[in-house]
């Protein structure tokens, strides 16, 4: 699956597989259940390098290709969907400053992020700007020496426990996109800044989203770019961030379509094993079928991350088709299961309840639609 590596990402992407088999699938049901949030694997993640993967080395990243940090995120989604969350958001904050800050600003955040010493936030959504971002209402005004930063989000992953949130607020209201800036606030440094208590989600319950409010000074030299800036470079994060969602539904499809596999093996009816008969091996060619052309559309993708090319489309592309056919797989998977399935004793209802929200977030099936769309009409 990964013949397109070469041998020195090959071995990376295998130790990151045996990471997620030995200690993340283990941990896995008990973080869902008990939605404890998945930075009790922070630490683990930070030694093997994991935390860094995004950046190139110059920063203290790993330097991997997008075709590597595909296959990584896949492996770590399909062990736990929580820690997957919880890695890619803080890839969201690292991204945004790797993308749109001066090279002051990154030095002062992106080695320590690439260790994982600080954790970061990406904070966009809004309770009035979720699809359309471009209609938030925080606002970032002139002070005497940086900004006054005011205004609510929503739904922001690792919040809660982030060393560092990267902020997008209105620096020119009547500017519409063009008035989008980007910011770093640093909550335990900061006062003015209110971190509500996490969401209770469906599934993901382990990657804990939060409420924030803001009325915080923020010092000139933590804008990212230049005034106005934001908004282009909050679309290129979400370009890579579509990607990410892509490997992590193909990588929580995987593990339902292999689940599938075994119990159609080992259950028997009549006398034979289930996997003889022949609706139900059709349901396993079509998971199958649906899960290579996922995989693929997500590494067409990938291999575009950070070549200069232009791949909105194609990250559209891979976030809608892979959200909405791993959706399909785990049903399926859950159904061939039977009653089983529906029980906490196997992890297909877990799939299904962490695979929901990528229908959702970081760009909904309908907003990817039209992405498509205007990139095809234009």
């Amino acid at each position: 699956m990964t013949d397109d590596l070469n041998s020195e990402e090959q071995a990376v992407i295998g130790q990151i597989e045996r990471f997620s088999n030995e200690v993340l699938v283990p941990a896995a049901a008990g973080i869902d259940a008990k939605a404890q949030f998945a930075t009790l694997h922070q630490s683990a993640l930070a030694e093997m390098g994991i935390m860094g993967m995004n950046l190139p080395e110059s920063y203290g990243g790993t330097g991997l290709s997008g075709p590597a940090l595909y296959y990584a995120v896949e492996a770590i989604a399909g062990a736990c969907g929580s820690t997957a969350s919880m890695l890619t958001a803080h890839f969201l904050a690292t991204d945004s400053l790797l993308l749109g800050a001066d090279e002051a600003l990154k030095q002062r955040f992106l080695p320590q992020a690439a260790a994982g010493d600080l954790l970061g936030a990406f904070a966009l959504t809004e309770p009035q700007a979720g699809s359309n971002p471009a209609d938030m209402r925080t606002t970032a005004t002139r002070d005497d020496d940086g900004y006054r930063l005011k205004g609510a989000k929503c739904f922001i992953s690792n919040a809660g426990a982030a060393d560092f949130i990267v902020v997008y607020a209105k620096t020119d209201s009547a500017a519409g996109a063009r008035g989008v800036s980007a910011f770093v606030v640093e909550p335990g440094k900061t006062d003015g800044i209110e971190i509500g208590r996490h969401e209770e989600t469906m599934g993901l319950r382990g990657g804990h989203v939060f409420p924030i409010s803001f009325d915080c000074h923020v010092p000139q030299e933590n804008r990212l770019g230049e005034e106005g800036t934001g908004f282009r470079t909050a679309m290129k994060v979400l370009d890579n961030g579509r990607i990410e969602v892509a490997a992590q539904a193909t990588g929580i499809a995987q593990a339902a379509l292999n689940a599938a596999i075994s119990y159609a093996k080992e259950r028997e009816v009549g006398g034979q094993p289930i996997g003889n008969f022949q609706g139900l091996q059709w349901m396993l060619a079509d998971s199958a079928t649906e899960l290579a052309a996922a995989r693929a559309l997500g590494l067409q993708a990938a291999r575009k991350r950070g070549t200069g090319a232009r791949y909105s489309s194609d990250s559209a592309f891979a976030k809608l088709y892979a959200s909405e056919a791993a959706w399909r797989i785990a049903d399926r998977a859950l159904q061939i299961h039977g009653g089983y399935g529906y029980t906490r004793d196997f992890p297909l209802e877990r799939y299904l309840r962490d695979l929901r929200i990528f229908r959702i977030y970081e760009g909904s099936s309908e907003i990817q639609r039209t992405i498509i769309a205007r990139d095809l009409l234009k």
